[in-house]
């Protein structure tokens, strides 16, 4: 079988609600998207980070899951820290109700075509996450989960079908992301309770 993983990446947050602290809402997105792929099953799981948010990563990992540090917080600096790895996905961390079976399907396409690609729901730039099989294909361009398109990375490909697009999901980067959130879905507690005015 496959060795994979599933890194969260902590990277910068361009968006905070009105009246939250901007440090407590990227910690509350991180932990819940952490204890999320906590719960994935045959794959492990890490958090990259810049050198600076060290910290960060520590106060949300679980204990025995890797933080992988990366000179720049981007999906490529990421998929080329990891060694030992078959396969690999990089999702970003202000998704907090991002439901596994999402990534399982980023993951799934990998079997037949080199990176798959999740866009951010919403039709505007940004990703949701990228998986590669590792090591990366040499064409795969530099990935700005916050900026890049599935047609960049289609684009770059020796053939636009080497790119598989998955289920799209949302990111929490505006008031018009917030108010998608489902309170009825099971997870995302840590942003919950900071919504809700608990400590």
């Amino acid at each position: 079988m496959a060795r994979r993983v599933v890194v969260a990446l902590l990277g910068p947050v361009a968006w905070t609600p009105p009246g939250v602290d901007p440090g407590r809402w990227r910690a509350a997105l991180a932990e819940d998207v952490v204890d999320l792929l906590a719960t994935l099953q045959e794959v492990e799981t890490a958090v990259a980070v810049t050198p600076a948010d060290r910290a960060l990563a520590e106060a949300v990992v679980w204990p025995g899951t890797a933080v992988h540090e990366v000179p720049v917080p981007t999906a490529t600096a990421v998929l080329a820290a990891l060694t030992g790895y078959d396969q690999a996905a990089v999702v970003a961390a202000d998704a907090p109700d991002l439901p596994g079976l999402t990534v399982g399907k980023l993951l799934r396409p990998l079997t037949t075509w080199p990176v798959a690609v999740a866009p951010a729901e919403g039709g505007g730039p940004g990703l949701l996450g990228v998986a590669s099989r590792l090591p990366v294909p040499d064409w795969l361009p530099e990935i700005d989960l916050d900026a890049a398109l599935p047609a960049d990375l289609r684009r770059a490909a020796p053939r636009p079908g080497d790119v598989a697009v998955t289920t799209a999901w949302r990111r929490l980067r505006g008031p018009a992301d917030l108010a998608t959130l489902d309170p009825a879905v099971e997870g995302w507690d840590a942003t919950r309770a900071l919504l809700s005015g608990h400590p």
